[in-house]
C-alpha cells in the first residue's frame, strides 16, 4: 500500500481553518520555508507508515492502533501536539487520508491533505529530496511492536481518543436494525454488487444489507483533487444519500473510506463514524459465526 507523508509546521499554518480538509501545493511552497518545518520527497516530509502503525493484536489490515501506541508511534516521528500536519501521499488522494482521519480520531485537529498529492506537487515543477528516513519509519514501528508487548516508549504527543468517530462490526450490525446512519460504501459498484473480486485473497465480494455504494473517486477530479462543494453535493445526491441525515462509512479495509469522510468534512459533515474492519472484517466475522 502506498503510505502517506507528513509535513509539518506551527506558525503560518495557525491561520488555516480545519473546517477545510485540504491545501493546495501552491500553499505549501509558499510556507515551507516557515520555522518549525520538519521536512522524503517534499523537503521537510516525514514517512508514516499505515501498516506499522497499526493495532498488532488482529490479522487485519493496518487497522487503527490502540491510543497509547499511536502516541508512542507520533513521538518517535517527532510530531507534537503544537504542530500543524499537512499529508501527502504518491497516487493523488489515497491513504493520506486516512492519516487524516487517524490523527482526527486521536484528538489532532490541525492536519491537511494536500490537494493532488505528490503528482499535482512534481506537476506543478516543485522541488523533492531524496532522504533514508527508513531509521526513523522502522523506529516508530518498533515503538508500537513494543506496547503491545506492555514496554511503552516516550510519548511527547498526547492523544485524546474520539470514539465516535470509529464503529465497530457490532455497531454496524445493530445500524442494519436500528438504521439510524445511512451506510456508504466506498468500493467500486462492481465489488459492491459482487461481481467483482475483492484484492485479498480469501475474501468474497458484496457488501452489507441496506448499504450504498459511492465508489471514492467519485469525491475527486481527474487530477486526483478534491471536488469542490457543489460538486460533492451532487455526487451523495446523485446515490440518495441525505446530507442531512448521519452516515458511516466503510470499505475494504478503511482507507479509501477516509476518502469520503474528506469529501464529507469539506460539506461540513464533521462527526462521521468510519468502519475500521469495514468488508474485509465483515467478511471475516460472519464467516466465523
Amino acid at each position: 500500500m502506498d503510505s502517506a507523508v507528513a509535513s509539518q509546521a506551527s506558525h503560518s499554518m495557525q491561520s488555516l481553518s480545519t473546517n477545510e480538509p485540504v491545501v493546495s501545493v501552491d500553499w505549501l511552497h509558499a510556507n515551507l520555508q516557515e520555522p518549525n518545518v520538519k521536512v522524503a520527497h517534499i523537503p521537510g516530509a516525514q514517512f508514516f507508515d499505515i501498516d506499522g502503525i497499526s493495532d498488532r493484536t488482529t490479522d487485519l489490515p493496518h487497522m487503527l492502533p490502540s491510543e497509547e501506541a499511536f502516541a508512542v508511534a507520533v513521538s518517535a516521528l517527532g510530531i507534537e501536539n503544537k504542530d500543524s500536519i499537512v499529508v501527502y501521499d504518491g497516487k493523488g488522494i489515497f491513504s493520506a487520508a486516512r492519516v487524516w482521519w487517524m490523527f482526527k480520531v486521536f484528538g489532532h485537529d490541525r492536519i491537511w491533505v494536500l490537494n493532488g498529492g505528490l503528482p499535482k506537487w512534481l506537476a506543478s515543477g516543485f522541488v523533492v529530496e531524496s532522504t533514508n528516513d527508513a531509521l526513523k519509519v522502522s523506529f516508530a514501528s518498533d515503538a508500537v511492536e513494543k506496547v503491545y508487548q506492555g514496554h511503552v516508549g516516550p510519548i511527547t504527543f498526547q492523544t485524546k481518543f474520539h470514539p465516535h468517530l470509529v464503529w465497530t462490526r457490532e455497531q454496524v450490525q445493530k445500524n442494519m436494525e436500528e438504521r439510524t446512519h445511512q451506510h456508504v460504501d466506498a468500493r467500486s459498484k462492481a465489488r459492491f454488487d459482487g461481481i467483482a473480486p475483492e484484492p485479498r485473497k480469501g475474501i468474497r465480494s458484496g457488501h452489507i444489507e441496506g448499504s450504498k455504494c459511492l465508489p471514492f473517486p467519485q469525491m475527486l477530479d481527474a487530477s486526483q483533487n478534491l471536488l469542490p462543494p457543489d460538486e460533492l453535493k451532487k455526487r451523495f445526491a446523485h446515490e440518495g444519500i441525505s446530507l442531512e441525515s448521519p452516515v458511516v462509512l466503510s470499505c475494504g479495509t478503511g482507507v479509501t473510506a477516509c476518502i469520503m469522510s474528506l469529501g464529507l468534512h469539506r460539506l461540513g459533515k464533521y462527526e462521521v463514524p468510519v468502519y475500521d474492519g469495514s468488508w474485509t472484517e465483515w467478511v471475516v466475522k460472519n464467516s466465523d459465526s
